[in-house]
């Protein structure tokens, strides 16, 4: 409980994930509301639709993840981090379980937020939470900020560049994921064991009125499967740093 308390306030003694967080918030909720105050009877707001921009949310906090890691290193403060608990272990546990948690939270934060302003804006719109598959696609949301951020912790601990860390996130999520996809013949073979589409899959399975590139019908599990192994590959990238981290030199 030391090391999380220690964890905690480190990370909260910083300005950015304070930016972070508070980014992340205005520009989810704020397209949520921008899209909800400009659907029609063409366009219905519904429950999926407001939870369109999560992603974007989701990226900024896995910048934030990274920087509670790459900061240390670049300011030499990991040292002392290590000297206090040697086998090093411990304390990226502990960093991990905060940020993954405070992740978790402002995930919530952000979904029943965009599915609230929906509701403000377009009292009338069916945006009722009345299926498993609709309140897993809010309420998930903070399993898979959760995830991600553990995910970002790990490439934070691998590069320890704060710059290399977010060139890294930035370019798998925004960009890779869907290159990939273009590829003929083997680009949506390998596509579907993505992490990224194995998330939106765990979200948005069951809700028909969502639209997205390629669906979730070729997915090899179904939406819990899919966060089973979404949530197995972030941890798996952890172990990995955290044995790299054991071996090398602060």
């Amino acid at each position: 409980m030391t090391l999380l308390a220690v964890e905690r306030i480190k990370l909260f003694s910083t300005r950015s994930p304070w930016w972070c967080m508070a980014l992340a918030m205005v520009i989810t909720i704020g397209m949520a509301a921008v899209i909800a105050a400009n659907t029609d009877e063409r366009f219905p707001l519904s429950v999926p639709v407001s939870q369109g921009f999560t992603n974007f949310g989701m990226v900024v906090i896995m910048v934030m993840a990274a920087l509670a890691v790459t900061t240390e290193y670049r300011f030499g403060t990991i040292r002392s981090t290590f000297l206090a608990a040697p086998d090093r272990v411990r304390p990226l546990l502990a960093k991990t379980t905060v940020v993954a948690l405070l992740s978790a939270l402002v995930g919530e934060v952000i979904a029943f937020g965009s599915w609230g302003i929906g509701r403000l804006i377009k009292p009338d719109a069916d945006m009722a939470l009345n299926s498993a598959a609709e309140w897993r696609n809010v309420a998930g949301t903070g399993l898979v900020f959760a995830f991600a951020a553990v995910l970002a912790v790990a490439v934070g601990i691998l590069v320890r560049q704060t710059a290399a860390a977010v060139a890294i996130l930035l370019v798998y999520t925004m960009l890779l994921e869907n290159l990939i996809g273009i590829i003929p013949t083997i680009g949506p073979k390998i596509q579907r064991w993505l992490i990224g589409r194995n998330s939106d899959h765990f979200l948005t399975a069951g809700n028909e009125s969502f639209i997205s590139e390629g669906g979730g019908a070729d997915q090899p599990f179904g939406p819990w499967g899919s966060l089973a192994y979404y949530a197995a590959v972030c941890v798996g990238f952890l172990v990995v740093a955290l044995v790299v981290a054991k071996r090398r030199d602060a």
